[in-house]
């Protein structure tokens, strides 16, 4: 689970704690916080000392029969167009016990182990050959990989290699001219500089990844 992720169910655990008239104060809800967050990120390092191949290597979607993988990109695609995160509402339905129709037996037949399993770049295997507007967005907060050839001549062959870059997204907006409409994010590398690509989905799709985990 994602940070993001982690705070959702956990906001929505707050609130019924407040329904039922038993509110916590911020310093518990920080204890919280802290003590499921440490929690998740111990069992990922477990798992990866371990060795886990099956959370390592392959992808999660390929263990799907044709008509679940479809319905799941689906429902991706669905949450995607109304910007809601797809694991969130998932995550939201199986805390409050509803059912979640056609991916409903992500629930009942994998769990949410295997639904963590699940990263961007997995989905976006399946969704590259798609347009846009139908694939993965990018949304602030989203971690993704860009290459050099953003802002030099780089070539397969040549002196100048192509190299990627961790990044995150700190902003996404749209924009147009007078021949298109076209999206632009800025990014943020761990150094703290800031990095404007423009066509993010257009001319530089190219030019950046999903992180290769």
């Amino acid at each position: 689970m994602t940070q993001a992720e982690i705070e959702a169910v956990l906001q929505l655990a707050f609130i019924q704690c407040e329904a039922v008239s038993c509110p916590l104060t911020d310093q518990q809800k920080q204890i919280l916080l802290q003590v499921v967050t440490e929690a998740v990120t111990r069992e990922s390092l477990s798992l990866s000392a371990k060795g886990d191949r099956n959370s390592a290597i392959g992808n999660p979607l390929d263990e799907l029969t044709p008509q679940q993988r479809q319905a799941l990109l689906q429902f991706v695609k669905e949450q995607e167009k109304q910007n809601r995160p797809w694991k969130i509402k998932l995550l939201n339905d199986w805390l409050h016990n509803r059912d979640s129709g056609s991916v409903q037996f992500i629930r009942t037949s994998y769990g949410p182990q295997w639904l963590n399993r699940i990263k961007p770049v997995h989905l976006a295997q399946y969704f590259e050959a798609e347009t846009a507007s139908d694939g993965l967005k990018l949304k602030v907060g989203d971690r993704i990989e860009i290459s050099n050839g953003l802002w030099e001549w780089v070539q397969e062959d040549g002196p100048c290699k192509r190299e990627w870059f961790p990044c995150i997204v700190v902003g996404v907006y749209e924009t147009s001219d007078s021949d298109c409409d076209y999206t632009n994010c800025i990014i943020r590398f761990e150094n703290g500089t800031e990095y404007e690509m423009q066509g993010v989905y257009q001319w530089n799709r190219y030019n950046w990844r999903w992180p290769q985990e």
